[in-house]
């Protein structure tokens, strides 16, 4: 049996080890946190509305409505009008015939490529794609293969060396660097080597492409590029869940096989209607994207002034890269020192030597917080100094 005291022990000495944090009252740029109140900068609330008081009443006029539950899955008794509306209006938004709704993002990425592979199929997957798509590869039972972070033409050469059916996944935008897939050049080798692409754009919808359409809006694809696209709802919508959108055909196979989707309760439809409102602000305040671009630039200048190694991101996500584990667990802690809560990332998250924290920015967030960012990493920049 395996010593579970001594595999813990062991984490805590190479810095690797977990801790939660509990926090008491709304999500925003302030939280109480462990009972004291810190601006943060991890949160992936980049437009400001998980607190929107819309969605507060959104939610509150469904659970009226409906209940607290939603009892069963869709396929039993859990699919409620809230439910039905909310993946047409999904469907509407990103343009695409039909849209399904998951309980998370991580079960409709397993959903997805279970349902459409099997053993004697191929899965092509980016480096860094998120662990949710390269578990989805693996529990589909096709061979997987990785190919170059961000590197289309090494992903074009893997799909010419492919037999059978192929699918080919990416995040849109990348969970802990911030950076765009190549969707363009992804899209046409797979348009020239018969395979689907399907990308994950849980960090891109809502944020960026014209109307906070995404990372395939930004790069001007529709369904006949992209032909699966799956986005998350806890993220820039401010709610939770997630959807897969495609083809007709696409979403019917998904109910008829996609395992999480079948045996999973169906989210509360008093969710639904929180998402259906933070919908409906997303498309129509475009101002929260301008504001986030001017904040994520603001950030950039100052921390750049510094000489801090940044990632190469235009999104929310701006990765201060540390190297060591136990260098970004020690810059963390001193942020917080200052009344800052900035998250460490380390491995497996990231991979070895990759360290970092992992700086998120809101619409929600003043220039005054973040100002206070660049400030407090300027002082320990000049505290780490011989």
């Amino acid at each position: 049996m395996k010593d579970l005291a001594a595999d813990l022990d062991r984490r805590r000495a190479e810095h690797l080890y977990r801790h939660r944090r509990v926090l008491d009252g709304v999500q925003g740029p302030v939280l109480r946190v462990d009972g004291r109140e810190l601006v943060a900068f991890c949160s992936n609330d980049y437009l400001g509305l998980a607190a929107d008081p819309r969605l507060v009443e959104a939610m509150q006029r469904g659970a009226a409505r409906y209940g607290a539950g939603s009892g069963a899955a869709h396929l039993v008794s859990g699919h409620s009008a809230a439910h039905h509306a909310l993946e047409e209006e999904l469907a509407a938004f990103v343009q695409r015939p039909r849209a399904l709704l998951f309980s998370t993002g991580y079960m409709a990425n397993l959903g997805v490529l279970s349902a459409l592979l099997g053993r004697g199929d191929k899965v092509l997957e980016d480096r860094l794609n998120h662990a949710s798509l390269l578990d989805g590869g693996l529990l589909s039972g096709a061979r997987l293969r990785r190919y170059a972070h961000g590197d289309a033409d090494a992903a074009a050469f893997a799909l010419a060396e492919s037999r059978g059916e192929t699918l080919l996944a990416t995040d849109g935008v990348f969970s802990m660097d911030g950076d765009l897939a190549p969707l363009p050049g992804l899209a046409a080798a797979c348009t020239r080597h018969v395979a689907w692409l399907m990308v994950d754009d849980a960090h891109g919808l809502g944020v960026i492409g014209e109307g906070g359409r995404g990372s395939v809006s930004h790069f001007g694809l529709g369904l006949d590029d992209v032909p699966i696209l799956m986005g998350t709802l806890g993220k820039a919508f401010g709610s939770f869940g997630a959807f897969v959108a495609g083809s007709q055909d696409l979403v019917e196979t998904l109910i008829q096989r996609a395992r999480p989707y079948i045996y999973t309760t169906a989210s509360p439809p008093a969710v639904a209607e929180a998402t259906r409102e933070a919908l409906r602000i997303v498309q129509a305040e475009e101002w929260r994207r301008e504001r986030l671009r001017a904040l994520v630039g603001r950030f950039r200048a100052g921390v750049q002034a510094l000489g801090l190694p940044l990632g190469d991101s235009p999104t929310p996500i701006q990765p201060v890269l540390l190297g060591e584990s136990a260098r970004a667990l020690r810059w963390s802690e001193a942020l917080e020192r200052h009344g800052l809560l900035v998250t460490a990332i380390r491995p497996p998250t990231v991979p070895t030597g990759g360290a970092r924290l992992r700086v998120t920015l809101s619409a929600a967030h003043s220039e005054a917080q973040v100002d206070r960012l660049v400030d407090a990493l300027a002082a320990i920049v000049r505290d780490e100094r011989p």
